[in-house]
């Protein structure tokens, strides 16, 4: 068992909602490992720590909780996943200056960004393998295993909104 962190943001069944109505449902539905930010109207967002297994375990889980205690939210975003090279920096220990630096000098091999603007993005598990396999640098496996589910998850939600996609059966009644 591992301690996964990870984010989940709701769209809201009812977009007028105070999202502050939903905390108590939410804790009785065992989000209490979450914090929660109820900053924009009609959207939640949950920073969990949550023992698991596995990462997409702890994720499952996460969003069944969820979905239980406020019927018709809807995942909109899981992370850490989509980040600019400043998150990627931050989360693995580097400048910003020395991952630029990288990404220009590996322009190449360099995983492809999902965005390209500014900023421009990428998700996050594309890079940890390529620092892994390409570049051998040390990189936290647990990071690594949230950041392929995230990313997972996202792609799953992206996939759905598709005219006649079909999920995997395993995320179809999560997304």
């Amino acid at each position: 068992m591992n301690d996964y962190e990870f984010t989940l943001k709701f769209k809201l069944p009812d977009p007028n909602a105070d999202a502050e109505t939903h905390l108590e449902a939410l804790a009785e539905a065992g989000c209490e490992d979450a914090l929660v930010g109820i900053g924009q109207r009609g959207r939640i967002a949950l920073d969990f720590t949550r023992r698991a297994a596995s990462a997409y375990d702890a994720i499952a889980s996460a969003v069944k909780d969820v979905k239980r205690a406020i019927p018709g939210a809807e995942l909109v975003e899981a992370s850490p996943d989509f980040v600019g090279l400043t998150d990627i920096a931050d989360l693995i220990g580097f400048t910003r200056q020395n991952m630029r630096k990288l990404m220009l000098g590996h322009a190449a091999t360099f995983p492809p960004a999902v965005h390209e603007g500014n900023p421009s993005l990428w998700h996050l598990a594309s890079v940890l393998d390529w620092l892994g396999e390409a570049q051998s640098r040390p990189v936290d496996g647990i990071l690594r295993e949230i950041a392929r589910t995230t990313m997972e998850f996202n792609i799953a939600r992206q996939v759905r909104a598709l005219p006649g996609a079909v999920l995997p059966k395993a995320l179809a009644p999560l997304i």
